[in-house]
């Protein structure tokens, strides 16, 4: 007998299993873009030779999302149109700005984004706009090419070379056999000089050091200087407010004195009149007193018996 075969359940079995591949494979390859990504233009009026479908969008350096179209702008020919798929959430602002990079030696072009300033407003679909349209600026390689382009194609260029070639044949005339001796001999000199400073290059390094440390210690004796600065002008104050104290002090003394010695100016005058008479007198006595004294004492000296006996009477002369 043959098994019954239950035709729904396989074909259940199958449409399940074929739904599950078909899941699969889209988030895979994330074909889904619409939930993930969202769509932006940008057109570029220079070559985008070296740039394809699925080449990596990046954000100051960040991979942000994909190419997904390159064509030519309907409305100018001249102008290529850029389909970008940018991951949502991405700060794309209208001062967002597209470019062309090459990556390294391999040649492979990316489009990189800059700006975006957190003043500027998100990025929005203009009307008649079916996505928002990313500002673009020409590549460096395209601006270095205008440049030289531009710079071949001036008509001045060249007589700018014919006077770059004057100047360089009167340079070379300049440099005649004597100039070229005079710079050998000068770099001979400088030679020497390298080798004399080369021989002492120990003692320079010395000296260097002893400057050094005599910069540290005058750089400690200031510290010291200024932490002390403080304390000496509080203490030079103090002295200077004593000194006022005194300076007031004696000249109040000296006004007290003033004022006394003209109180008594009349008795001061006459005690000094009949005083210093009497004292003169006086020191007149005292020198007689004195010399009397020194006799008395002299002779004590070579006789004393001349205190009791008295003065020997002297012998009579001749005649007597």
């Amino acid at each position: 007998m043959e098994p019954k075969v239950n035709y729904t359940l396989v074909g259940l079995f199958i449409a399940s299993l074929g739904a599950a591949m078909l899941v699969g494979v889209l988030w895979l390859s994330q074909t889904d873009y619409r939930g993930v990504y969202e769509r932006y233009y940008s057109y570029m009026d220079e070559s985008v030779s070296g740039l394809s479908i699925d080449s990596y969008v990046k954000y100051h350096g960040v991979d942000v999302g994909r190419v997904k179209d390159i064509a030519l702008s309907p409305e100018n020919p001249g102008v290529v149109r850029l389909a970008l798929d940018i991951q949502r959430g991405t700060p794309i602002k209208e001062d967002t700005v597209a470019s062309l990079e090459t990556q390294g030696l391999t040649g492979i072009t990316i489009v990189s984004l800059s700006g975006g300033s957190g003043e500027s407003p998100f990025l929005s679909p203009r009307p008649g706009e079916n996505y928002p349209v990313i500002k673009s600026e020409r590549s460096f390689y395209a601006r270095l090419t205008d440049g030289l382009s531009q710079l071949m194609a001036d008509e001045q260029l060249p007589a700018v070379l014919t006077n770059l070639n004057s100047l360089a044949q009167e340079a070379r005339g300049w440099v005649d056999a004597q100039s070229r001796a005079d710079l050998k001999r000068i770099l001979a000199d400088l030679a020497r000089v390298t080798e004399v400073v080369a021989a002492h290059r120990a003692e320079l390094a010395d000296s260097i050091a002893q400057s050094h440390a005599a910069f540290e210690r005058f750089a400690t004796m200031g510290k010291k200087l200024d932490d002390r600065l403080p304390e000496l002008l509080d203490l030079t104050s103090a002295n200077l407010r004593s000194l006022q104290n005194m300076t007031d002090q004696v000249t109040s003394a000296s006004a007290s004195v003033r004022s006394a010695v003209e109180d008594n100016r009349t008795d001061v005058a006459q005690f000094t009149g009949q005083a210093l008479a009497e004292a003169g007198v006086l020191i007149a006595e005292l020198r007689q007193f004195t010399a009397t004294l020194q006799r008395l004492a002299n002779d004590l000296e070579h006789d004393p018996s001349t205190v009791i006996y008295g003065r020997p009477r002297p012998l009579p002369g001749p005649g007597e």
